[in-house]
């Protein structure tokens, strides 16, 4: 819920400004990656800054993150 009401109110502009607020964030091909839960999930997530919209993809464990799946 954290990360959620946090993104809720951002207005990032670009990777710099999301990465102030979540410096472990990485950005994967075009897919953001945030550790959330005590950094015991990953949360996938498609940001278009332009539009201001966030999709997520994707919310699963690391072991499942590991595998990759959630690439195809």
């Amino acid at each position: 819920m954290a990360w959620y009401k946090t993104a809720k109110k951002a207005n990032w502009q670009n990777l710099a400004e999301l990465k102030a607020v979540y410096p472990s964030a990485d950005l994967v091909g075009r897919y953001m990656v945030f550790n959330i839960g005590g950094n015991k999930y990953r949360l996938i997530a498609r940001i278009v800054y332009r539009s201001q919209t966030l999709f997520v993809v994707a919310v699963m464990t690391h072991e499942g993150y590991d595998l990759g799946k959630w690439k195809e």
